[in-house]
């Protein structure tokens, strides 16, 4: 585990593209120090773009059933500055006591509805969805900043309510 820095990192967050990634996105993520997806990404080309603006973390979700995706591992475990965050797409599918496994922070999707969520010493996160609109849910992506070992959220609504 890494040592706390007085430095901020910031880490973008998206989930549930569906074979979209808009512009506005793409705008929202850069700057970023790290990109996590959580799943349901719909088209590999995604995963090559948004690995333009920086490294990609990124889990498989429950559409992400082509034959590219069967490389894609359904959690991953990432540390940013003594911050562990743990990605899963459904948090239905949480397989982890986060803070018995020492987890900070979980990144989930799959709902489509943006949230963030302090839970004792665990931060849950869930980006909404970047890509297509569903229903009158808002399209989003999140901020996640570490600093002196702590980590903040921040949801970024991307494309203006109809």
């Amino acid at each position: 585990m890494g040592h706390p820095t007085t430095e901020s990192t910031r880490i973008g967050v998206i989930s549930d593209t569906h074979g979209l990634l808009r512009p506005e996105a793409v705008a929202a993520l850069r700057g970023s120090k790290r990109i996590v997806h959580a799943g349901d990404i719909g088209d590999e080309s995604i995963l090559r773009n948004l690995e333009s603006i920086a490294g990609v973390t990124v889990v498989r979700g429950n559409t992400d059933t082509d034959a590219w995706c069967r490389k894609l591992p359904p959690t991953a475990v990432l540390d940013v500055d003594g911050v562990r965050i743990y990605v899963v797409h459904d948090i239905e599918r949480l397989d982890i006591d986060p803070p018995a496994a020492g987890v900070d922070v979980v990144v989930f999707g799959h709902s489509h509805r943006p949230g963030i969520e302090q839970r004792g010493s665990v931060l849950y996160l869930n980006p909404g969805s970047a890509g297509p609109r569903r229903f009158n849910l808002p399209v989003t992506v999140a901020h996640l900043t570490v600093e002196a070992g702590r980590a903040t959220a921040k949801i970024i609504e991307i494309v203006a309510s109809t």
